[in-house]
């Protein structure tokens, strides 16, 4: 069994900062494998934000945070992170860590794609 484990999230002004992390155990990763992070607002579906692959280190993001939003792995602690720089307001979510194998390039944006998900971390911008 995989579990992922999120940390970072809380309350920040716009313009501030975050950084979530996501610790993975269980060994998942093939070379198709990747780890992203999603988020959903109320009311709203869940969107994808970013993905990382965790052989090559290929990073993808949403149009809305390219820019602001860094994604990174640690190979050696099993372990991604998310860091959110100049927030919006609009950025205000419940961020959910997931992960999965043979995700092929034209579906990693696909929360579908995911087999393993976190509990999810709040994160709040206010304006």
């Amino acid at each position: 069994q995989v579990e992922l484990v999120e940390s970072g999230g809380g309350l920040v002004q716009a313009g501030g900062s975050l950084r979530l992390s996501c610790a993975a155990s269980g060994r998942i990763f093939s070379n198709s494998a990747a780890m992203g992070w999603f988020r959903q607002a109320p009311g709203k579906e869940r969107e994808f934000v970013s993905a990382i692959r965790w052989s090559g280190g290929n990073t993808y993001y949403a149009d809305s945070v390219k820019g602001r939003f860094t994604i990174s792995r640690d190979k050696a602690k099993n372990t991604v992170h998310l860091q959110m720089n100049s927030l919006k307001p609009e950025d205000s979510a419940v961020y959910y860590c997931a992960a999965g194998n043979g995700i092929i390039l034209s579906s990693i944006r696909t929360k579908d794609s995911y087999h393993y998900w976190g509990q999810g971390t709040q994160v709040t911008v206010s304006s």
